[in-house]
């Protein structure tokens, strides 16, 4: 935990910040030197509160040789200054949101950078429009790297414009279709989501998989990795399907996809007269995946559940989606695996971010913290004087950062070692804890 400053004589915080807007009748009070420690896709709940480890990132070594990078590609910044522009919405109806992840870059900030590095926070306005002029400014500005935009059309609008000036830019969008050439998404992408979760279900011996999702893009996202990981760790997709999410009743889709129909042709439909009966045969699949949240999804489960799929022989699977606590009054839900941010820094990292800002808006969710890993991860390689060449962003060995381990991938994708987590009558329980490598077996 950092103590809060001490009253008589704050530390000066060792970034700077250029311009920043201030959040109405907020005090924004420097913290103690280190040491202490939306997208189209984007409809991501606030991850699950988080017990504290170290809040700054730290670069994890290769495997060998025991450094940062190797020596033939780690080049050397050595300058006095480096910019960072942060291109967040300051104005317009996404305001709040951008104000957060600027005070939790500021954040990032003050705990982790030198004085050498400078913050440069500028307006996008929310708007393809706007992002594409603030990159504009940023370049004008001399920006050695770009955090953010936050949207998928934000990104696609800004992105080339970084690129043809060839300064990376880190994202905070999950639109992978935006990343690429120099443009990395550092949202919560469905791959690692995903295939986490169907390797711990392999591991229970679960072999047959289905997939039951939104036909919308998040939903066809999903599938494509769905598909990938299952394949990659020797299973079966035993079927996969969508569903309008705008139906208000889902029945024959669900009727059709749990087979029930053939599963129970020719029983008695009264249960008095089928209770002598063998048992009803099991669908084609042993665990199924639903990535959707909220309403839909418990009406979905109880669905599958009323059509003879028992979720105490059929693992019910989900995505980040999951991390609603609400989940637990359904009891088709409750045993079911979702994979997430390891419980490990997000509840000191609210903390301290409330100590210096105020509360952290929930609907902001986890993109707060990405915007502070995104700050820390640059301010970590400034402290190391390293460049920002796509050599030293996509390190093997990766970064832990607020929400655990991740490393950016050479096609502007990332991947993030995370939890596995159940869902139980009083919330969600960590059943599967994070790597702590990605050279552990199976990373």
């Amino acid at each position: 935990m950092v103590p809060a400053p001490p009253p008589p004589a704050p530390p000066v915080p060792p970034g700077r910040v250029t311009a920043v807007p201030p959040p109405p009748s907020v005090t924004v009070e420097p913290l103690p030197a280190p040491g202490g420690k939306a997208d189209t896709l984007f409809s991501q709940p606030p991850v699950p509160p988080l017990a504290p480890t170290e809040p700054a990132i730290a670069a994890l070594p290769p495997a060998a040789p025991p450094a940062l990078l190797p020596p033939s590609v780690s080049r050397q910044l050595d300058r006095d200054e480096v910019r960072a522009a942060l291109l967040v919405p300051l104005s317009g109806s996404y305001a709040p949101w951008g104000q957060a992840l600027s005070n939790a870059a500021q954040l990032a900030l003050f705990e982790v950078a030198d004085q050498k590095l400078n913050l440069i926070p500028l307006d996008t306005r929310g708007t393809p429009e706007g992002a594409a002029e603030a990159a504009r400014q940023a370049l004008t500005q001399g920006a050695d790297i770009i955090l953010g935009p936050l949207f998928s059309p934000e990104v696609k609008a800004a992105g080339p414009i970084a690129r043809e000036q060839r300064v990376p830019m880190i994202a905070f969008t999950t639109d992978r279709s935006a990343a690429g050439q120099g443009v990395y998404a550092l949202g919560f992408l469905p791959d690692s989501q995903v295939s986490r979760v169907i390797g711990h279900a392999r591991t229970q011996g679960k072999e047959r998989f289905a997939l039951l999702a939104r036909s919308d893009e998040y939903g066809r996202s999903v599938a494509e990795s769905f598909r990938a990981a299952v394949a990659a760790q020797g299973g079966k997709v035993a079927k996969v399907e969508f569903y309008d999410p705008s139906a208000a009743d889902l029945t024959a889709v669900v009727k059709r996809f749990t087979e029930v129909e053939s599963r129970t042709r020719g029983r008695p439909k009264d249960a008095r007269a089928a209770k002598d009966l063998p048992p009803v045969p099991p669908p084609p699949f042993d665990a199924v995946m639903i990535p959707d949240d909220g309403t839909r999804l418990r009406q979905v489960a109880s669905l599958i559940s009323y059509y003879e799929v028992d979720p105490t022989d059929v693992r019910f699977l989900g995505t980040m989606l999951w991390a609603d606590p609400r989940l637990a009054s359904e009891p088709a839900l409750q045993g079911g695996w979702f994979a997430a941010p390891p419980v490990a820094a997000h509840q000191d990292f609210e903390a301290r971010y409330g100590r210096a800002f105020g509360p952290l808006p929930v609907q902001v969710g986890n993109l707060a913290s990405i915007a502070y890993d995104a700050t820390a991860l640059v301010g970590a390689l400034t402290r190391q004087n390293l460049d920002f060449s796509d050599a030293t962003l996509t390190n093997a060995g990766g970064f832990a950062g607020i929400d655990g381990l991740f490393r950016l991938r050479p096609d502007g994708t990332n991947e993030r070692g995370l939890a596995v987590r159940e869902v139980a009558r009083s919330g969600t329980k960590e059943i599967g804890p994070a790597p702590t490598s990605f050279f552990m077996p199976g990373q």
